[in-house]
């Protein structure tokens, strides 16, 4: 049977199907000649094609149709954000980015309209709100959706080209760790969270606030705030692979489990969020949640 045969073949000649696996991963298409070396996979496979077609059948077909789409979308990001610095002709573009270009789009022209239609769509409130609302990472609330610095990479194209563009006018903010992007205004503001790793709730200490339209940025610093802003459910900002996103949720599911959650317009800051916790009688340990031992004399 073929799929039997395709199985074999693999098995037989992992050290040759491993590398072009890890290619295509990274790249979301077939390699060219010069990038790696094809000639044995031709010789004991028969073509590139061919091997690909093998991986296909005994890997997730869906999987690698995907890698595709992300790695074609992060060109036309990369394509639209040349816009700011003047767009380079294709002979300038690096040797993997024109075959890149050439493997998603054909021709240079096509994917250069496709990166404009796209860098255009970022200032349409629509579609910001409606990628908003589909992204698959980030805290959302009615005016915006919240992301680690961390997790940029994995919001939708035109949300990334969103956030850039008060990239490229401010630059890096330093010490920035949660972007803020408004659904219903072109605003983007850059939050610092310091502790936002170790602290279960981090409090707010600056924001930079950048409106796209004016241009006018705020800045404004909470350090010596006596009752700031702190954070919940922090394992909603980062990506599904970050290395503590499942401890961030261990701590929410035990909060939710003790009603902290009940009155959510009552934690949003310090004070109330310790309100809370008194009232509970649960006190935090790091992120661990604990009966309050503590006794009145």
């Amino acid at each position: 049977p073929r799929q039997k045969n395709s199985h074999s073949i693999f098995e037989e000649n992992l050290d040759l199907f491993e590398p072009l696996i890890d290619f295509i991963t990274n790249r979301g298409r077939l390699p060219d000649a010069s990038e790696i070396e094809i000639a044995a996979i031709r010789a004991r496979i028969g073509s590139l094609r061919r091997a690909f077609t093998i991986i296909r059948e005994v890997t997730d077909t869906d999987q690698w149709d995907q890698i595709r789409e992300e790695r074609s979308q992060d060109l036309l990001v990369y394509l639209a954000l040349t816009r700011f610095d003047g767009r380079p002709r294709f002979s300038q573009l690096p040797s993997d980015l024109r075959l890149d270009v050439r493997a998603f789009f054909s021709t240079y022209r096509h994917a250069c309209e496709l990166a404009d239609e796209l860098l255009f769509s970022a200032g349409k409130p629509e579609i910001i709100n409606d990628a908003c609302n589909k992204s698959d990472v980030g805290k959302q609330t009615p005016d915006a959706l919240y992301v680690h610095a961390s997790a940029l990479s994995f919001l939708p194209p035109v949300l990334r080209i969103y956030e850039a563009c008060a990239h490229a006018y401010i630059g890096a903010v330093e010490g920035a760790n949660i972007i803020k992007l408004c659904r219903n205004k072109a605003q983007v503001s850059y939050l610092y969270y310091p502790d936002f790793e170790t602290n279960p709730h981090p409090a707010l200490a600056a924001s930079l606030v950048v409106p796209l339209r004016s241009f006018h940025v705020r800045y404004q610093d909470y350090t010596n705030s006596k009752n700031p802003f702190i954070l919940h459910r922090k394992e909603t900002f980062v990506a599904p692979n970050h290395s503590l996103r499942a401890k961030f949720a261990r701590l929410t599911a035990q909060e939710v489990r003790a009603g902290l959650y009940e009155a959510p317009q009552l934690i949003g800051t310090r004070e109330g969020w310790q309100g809370i916790l008194n009232e509970k009688g649960v006190r935090l340990t790091g992120h661990r949640l604990l009966p309050n031992n503590t006794t009145i004399q």
